[in-house]
């Protein structure tokens, strides 16, 4: 049986007390983090101490652990060095940059720009990722494309950001250009608040602006106001080996095309917006998804994924329409066949309770039928991708990759190959024959975009 990850978090910025903190599902002790040492100590000790911040890019707690960009990159890290990784969730930027200058942890990640004022203070790993500074503004109110029209509107950042230091760094030049500044731990409370016009606009980072859109369809981005600049995390220069071991990592990260893939998940089809459809899915996620939760809920229980996941492909499936049907006879808020309602034993496909059940239960035979080499998330991807185009085409997918000396358990490879069954000299040489290849890729890529903005947008 594959078991959900589960990943320690600490809740507020309890290292500043004295460093009294509590695991996720344990009683509470006290660690103290040396300020000294070695990456050889903290693999002796196994914890790795990571400081970070709130939002949808970095880190979120839920119940399956811990979630979000930077975590998973910290997660991946953390693995390769056989530690825990505890994440520590600090109340503001200021108060990340002066407890690392302390040396009161290991690292900090939190989508930290690199810049040459930091850098005089503090330790930078290898550069990650490469971002743009954004203005976000709502679609029906001023849209500024030049500071002199910036210096004209309401704007709040982040305080303690490289936006506030980029925007102070304008008003030398144009006086008229105020701001003020909120603590919070992302752009994400200031984008909310452009969404609902509370004010007109705000700076975040281009990944994070992107990504807003897809909670809040009414913002746009006008204008930038910098160049592309590394995020990095920040070390503690007093633990020797730690400037080589994320030099190593990050290097063979790149290499070995983790980082890409990361990059893929996370961030890969912010360029599709579609206006249109994201404020419809915003609208039924208000309306429609209150009224089925408890069934994704229960359905997920001691399944390999969560009820996020679930309640994402039931989107992709029906827009959360008990009484969904489509022109093949598929019905219900999981769209199963009769086949294979009766294989998972449902009796009523329109009935919302017992098809949420029955997706699910037939969701982990998929992902359980799967063979052992297929690990991590590429699992899931792939049970998805036989749910909709059948177990048989997926293995004549992992054949191709084979013939092409592709590695048949990476979703990447899979996601290349499933198009070429539309191709009679392809699918005439697997054992199942044609497949709407285009198919399951897409409806893959659509509930993986569902399930970052319900991960992004609903309480857990």
């Amino acid at each position: 049986m594959h078991e959900k990850v589960r990943i320690s978090f600490i809740a507020g910025a309890t290292i500043l007390a004295g460093l009294s903190t509590t695991r996720c599902n344990s009683a509470p002790e006290t660690t103290n983090v040396v300020q000294g040492g070695s990456v050889e100590t903290i693999r002796e000790d196994g914890d790795l101490i990571v400081l970070t911040l709130e939002g949808p890019t970095t880190f979120s707690a839920s119940r399956a652990g811990a979630i979000g960009y930077e975590a998973d990159l910290m997660k991946a890290f953390a693995e390769d060095l056989g530690v825990t990784p505890r994440f520590i969730q600090m109340d503001s930027i200021d108060e990340i940059l002066d407890a690392m200058e302390d040396g009161r942890a290991h690292l900090a990640a939190a989508n930290l720009t690199i810049t040459d004022a930091r850098k005089s203070r503090l330790s930078f790993g290898p550069a990650y990722r490469n971002v743009e500074e954004s203005v976000v503004c709502h679609q029906s109110g001023p849209a500024p494309q030049t500071v002199e029209a910036l210096s004209e509107v309401s704007l709040s950042v982040v305080r303690g950001s490289t936006y506030a230091e980029t925007l102070e760094g304008l008003s030398e030049d144009y006086p008229a250009l105020s701001f003020e500044t909120e603590i919070a731990g992302s752009a994400l409370p200031m984008l909310r608040d452009v969404a609902e016009q509370r004010v007109d606009c705000t700076v975040a980072d281009s990944h994070l602006a992107e990504y807003a859109r897809r909670l809040y369809p009414d913002l746009v981005i006008p204008m930038t106001l910098t160049e592309a600049r590394p995020l990095g995390w920040v070390y503690n220069s007093n633990i020797s080996g730690m400037d080589q071991a994320l030099a190593g990592w990050f290097m063979e990260a790149h290499a070995n095309g983790y980082l890409m893939e990361l990059d893929e998940h996370w961030f890969g089809h912010l360029d599709e917006f579609d206006y249109v459809e994201v404020l419809r899915f915003v609208e039924r996620v208000e309306d429609r998804l209150p009224l089925y939760r408890n069934y994704f809920e229960a359905a997920a229980e001691e399944k390999p994924f969560d009820w996020l996941l679930l309640a994402a492909q039931a989107y992709q499936e029906s827009h959360w329409d008990p009484d969904a049907v489509s022109p093949t006879g598929v019905r219900g808020i999981m769209m199963l066949t009769r086949p294979t309602a009766q294989e998972v034993g449902i009796q009523d496909r329109t009935d919302p309770a017992q098809s949420v059940d029955g997706g699910a239960r037939y969701l982990e035979r998929l992902y359980e039928r799967l063979p052992d080499a297929i690990q991590g998330e590429d699992r899931l991807w792939f049970a998805l991708a036989a749910y909709n185009v059948g177990m048989g085409h997926v293995y004549d997918a992992r054949t191709l990759a084979r013939r092409q000396g592709l590695d048949p358990n990476d979703w990447q490879n899979i996601e290349r190959m499933l198009p070429l069954l539309t191709r009679p000299k392809y699918y005439n040489s697997v054992n199942h024959g044609y497949a709407r290849g285009y198919e399951p890729v897409r409806y893959v890529e659509r509930i993986r975009d569902y399930y970052n903005m319900l991960r992004a947008n609903v309480p857990v």
